[in-house]
């Protein structure tokens, strides 16, 4: 089978994902919110169901804090304490709110030291990040971050690229099986193989990698059937 051929027939099942993952790469997800961008990446960095459960965490940090003023920039993200009584009830994980507190910290850095807004410091960071030397990366390097939530990350600044998770790495195995294309061994070699698949057949590694993720099947239907809806609030 040819590597277009094969790779069309799994991205024409999911047509309205490029809606999302343009707005993912023009860094406006969550209604342009840097800081429940962090937010869902470091609940995402713990392995809970997207859907079922980072999606409702952030929802609810939203409301309790973004809406109510409270930590509506990276800077406010990064010095909210830790013992505060509704984070605890949102944030059961030390090693999660550590990770969201931390790049929060390391953005709002950047932001002063040059004269930023939140949306282009992640986008500056995302820019200048290299996945080869992810773990050198000033974001890279930080306890709880992995190789998982740099990329994602750096999807969110504009960059596009995947995440090579174990749901990526399945279906993307399974659907380059009758181009008898060679996964290769680790991640980053994963990664730059899938981008330039997506170059060579007109699609996007962003686009490939949501992909992964929304043919999945839940209560006998995809998630891009059950949360059509929910992806342009997000």
């Amino acid at each position: 089978m040819k590597l277009k051929e094969a790779v069309d027939s799994y991205m024409e099942k999911v047509p309205a994902l490029k809606v999302h993952c343009q707005r993912c790469l023009e860094t406006k997800r969550w209604g342009g919110s840097i800081v429940l961008m962090i937010v869902d990446a470091a609940f995402d960095s713990i392995g809970l169901n997207y859907f079922t459960a980072v999606i409702p965490k952030v929802d609810e940090f939203r409301r309790n804090f973004v809406e109510a003023g409270k930590a509506r920039y990276v800077e406010d993200l990064a010095s909210i304490n830790s013992q505060d009584e509704t984070v605890a009830k949102i944030w059961r994980n030390k090693r999660s709110w550590e990770v969201a507190k931390s790049v929060a910290c390391y953005l709002a850095g950047l932001k002063k030291e040059l004269g930023l807004d939140d949306r282009e410091a992640l986008i500056y960071w995302a820019k200048k990040s290299e996945l080869e030397r992810w773990q050198e990366d000033s974001v890279g390097k930080l306890k709880g971050v992995g190789i998982n939530t740099f990329q994602y990350l750096r999807m969110m600044g504009g960059v596009d690229t995947l995440m090579p998770d174990k749901i990526v790495k399945r279906v993307i195995t399974e659907m380059l099986g009758p181009t008898e294309i060679e996964m290769p061994p680790g991640d980053i070699a994963f990664v730059r193989l899938v981008e330039q698949v997506a170059r060579d057949t007109g699609h996007r590694a962003v686009e490939l990698c949501w992909m992964t993720w929304m043919i999945q099947s839940e209560a006998g239907m995809s998630r891009m059937e059950k949360y059509a809806d929910l992806l342009p609030r997000i």
